[in-house]
C-alpha cells in the first residue's frame, strides 16, 4: 500500500519560476466523494490519464492508489465529475533534497498558487524556500478535492500569506 505524506504551502512570490525543471498541464475531477476517501481522475498534457483513490482523514498522511487509464475513459469520467473540473499547470522545482510541486491554477481558480512537497516520513523536515508562504497542510480549503467541490474559495494571488 502506498502512503502519501505531504505538506502544503501557499506561495508568497514567483521566485520559484527561475528553477522550474518541468511543467505539466493538468485537468482533474472527482468522481466519488466521501468524508474519508475520494476517487479522482486526472489528465496530463492531454496525452495520459490516471485514476487515483485516496483513503484517510489525515491531511498529512493518507493511503493512495494510482492507476493509468485510457485517455478517452478519463475524458468521459471528467464529464461526470462532481463540482468543477480543476485546471492547473504543475511546475516541479528542486529545493535541497526535495522536489516541490507548484500548482498554478486556472479557470475559476485563476490566481491561486500552491506548493506541495512529498516527504518520506512524518518526521522529515524539508528546507523551506523563501517563496513558501503560510503552511496550509490540514486546511481543507486548499485540498484539490475541496477546490473542486466546495464554495467559498480560499485566498488567492500568491497566497496573501504574510
Amino acid at each position: 500500500m502506498a502512503k502519501e505524506i505531504e505538506r502544503k504551502f501557499l506561495v508568497a512570490h514567483d521566485g520559484w519560476k527561475k528553477s522550474v525543471m518541468s511543467a505539466t498541464r493538468m485537468r482533474q475531477g472527482y468522481i466519488s466523494d466521501n468524508e474519508d476517501r475520494s476517487v479522482r481522475v486526472r489528465t496530463c498534457d492531454g496525452k495520459s490519464a490516471r485514476l487515483t483513490i485516496k483513503i484517510g482523514k489525515s491531511a498529512l498522511i493518507r493511503d493512495e492508489y494510482e492507476y493509468d487509464i485510457p485517455l478517452d475513459d478519463a475524458e468521459e469520467m471528467m464529464g461526470m465529475a462532481l463540482g468543477n473540473v480543476i485546471e492547473k499547470v504543475r511546475h516541479r522545482v528542486t529545493v535541497g533534497q526535495h522536489v516541490w510541486e507548484i500548482d498554478v491554477f486556472g479557470g475559476s481558480l485563476e490566481g491561486l498558487v500552491v506548493a506541495e512537497v512529498e516527504l518520506g516520513s512524518v518526521n522529515e523536515v524539508p528546507r523551506l524556500p523563501d517563496w513558501a508562504g503560510r503552511e496550509v497542510t490540514g486546511d481543507r480549503r486548499y485540498s484539490n478535492h475541496a477546490l473542486a467541490t466546495d464554495r467559498p474559495r480560499p485566498e488567492r494571488v500568491y497566497a496573501l500569506s504574510n
